[in-house]
């Protein structure tokens, strides 16, 4: 099949993911992009450069036979911008976030016309995939809500229609990138923050919960991750526990593989985590993770090590403690969990895009 996957916010984890299928997948991969800035701009606006990319390729090498599109492109209106440049290409939907559950940042206001996009490009798509169940589950439990404020000519009637649509089909991670990878060197056991520096992972509470641990307990601590903004916890980390931190900013990749093989542990805090590619990268590598009981945690870490790995509340502290206390019980955790992560290699993940893809196309659904 030739597949167009429409990707107006090409960076991070929707980079990963483009270019991750493209290059494994067994069919022609064409990507069609623009910059990861200006969410809200890319939203409203890139149906109309990116539809008129579309139509340019396929009036010079011909048609598609699906397209595969992220949440951040309005599909109604670039099926409309494309027009007969589409031809018989079934539509599916790529969820990596939807904005209706989505953490509200501090800079910004109630917007639902977001969340509108998401929805009206459902109604449209042959099929939407989600990252994860509890995405999948977050959305259809809010959506009711949504469509209820209608004023008039509610979409309820639909509801049903779209949810027979929705699917779960995980991101791929280059995980076999990972295997063998040399370690950096640390003198105690190093503690992982590899996560973006922004509002939705709650990187205040992890360096409480950091400075509190420093004053029981010795270890490394290494701060990886795109900053996103000007950060509070961040300087304070640096004030507080700098002969700590054996590694601060953005990681090259090859820094950051360095730093997976030897992370003891890694933590979240997160309020948003509709699938997790850094903790999936860092468990894979030999991490203990210590994670919220909430979110997508408690369906990516096998329930018999839940009581270990997840905790409720301010418990956080108790299994930072508990994991520096036992290295032996944390390391034999950490070697069970390994193996769990490797079905979201990108070698698997791909094979399985790749026959959905294909039985979608082969029913025929337009």
């Amino acid at each position: 099949m030739r597949i167009a996957i429409i990707e107006p916010y090409y960076g991070g984890s929707h980079q990963a993911w483009a270019d991750g299928y493209r290059a494994r997948s067994r069919h022609e991969v064409t990507l069609f992009t623009h910059e990861a800035r200006f969410w809200k701009w890319r939203m409203h606006g890139s149906y109309v450069t990116l539809g008129a990319a579309f139509v340019e390729h396929v009036d010079d090498q011909g048609p598609f036979d699906l397209i595969l599109a992220s949440d951040m492109l309005h599909i109604p209106a670039f099926i409309g911008a494309v027009g007969e440049a589409r031809g018989e290409a079934a539509v599916v939907l790529y969820m990596h976030e939807n904005q209706l559950t989505y953490p509200l940042s501090p800079r910004d206001s109630v917007d639902e016309a977001y969340a509108m996009i998401n929805w009206a490009s459902m109604t449209v798509a042959d099929l939407v995939l989600f990252n994860s169940q509890f995405h999948l589950d977050a959305w259809s439990g809010a959506i009711p809500g949504l469509l209820h404020r209608f004023p008039d000519y509610k979409h309820s009637s639909l509801l049903e229609a779209v949810t027979g649509k929705l699917e779960v089909l995980p991101v791929g991670v280059d995980l076999q990138r990972l295997d063998g990878a040399a370690a950096a060197v640390v003198d105690s056991p190093l503690i992982l923050w590899n996560q973006r520096w922004d509002f939705d992972k709650e990187p205040d509470r992890f360096a409480a919960a950091m400075i509190d641990l420093a004053a029981t307990h010795q270890f490394s601590l290494a701060l990886a991750g795109e900053q996103i903004t000007e950060l509070d916890a961040y300087t304070l980390l640096h004030s507080e526990l700098g002969d700590h931190i054996v590694h601060s900013g953005f990681a090259s990749d090859d820094e950051y593989t360095a730093l997976l093989a030897a992370a003891d542990i890694v933590v979240s805090t997160a309020t948003q985590e509709f699938f997790g590619i850094a903790l999936t990268e860092a468990v894979y590598a030999g991490a203990f993770p210590i994670l919220p009981n909430a979110l997508v945690y408690p369906e990516r870490i096998p329930r018999e090590f839940h009581e270990r790995c997840l905790y409720d509340d301010d418990a956080i502290g108790h299994l930072l403690r508990w994991a520096l206390d036992h290295p032996e019980d944390r390391q034999s955790i950490a070697k069970s969990l390994h193996p769990t992560m490797a079905p979201f290699d990108w070698t698997v993940v791909a094979a399985r895009y790749d026959a959905r893809l294909e039985e979608l196309k082969m029913s025929d659904v337009r």
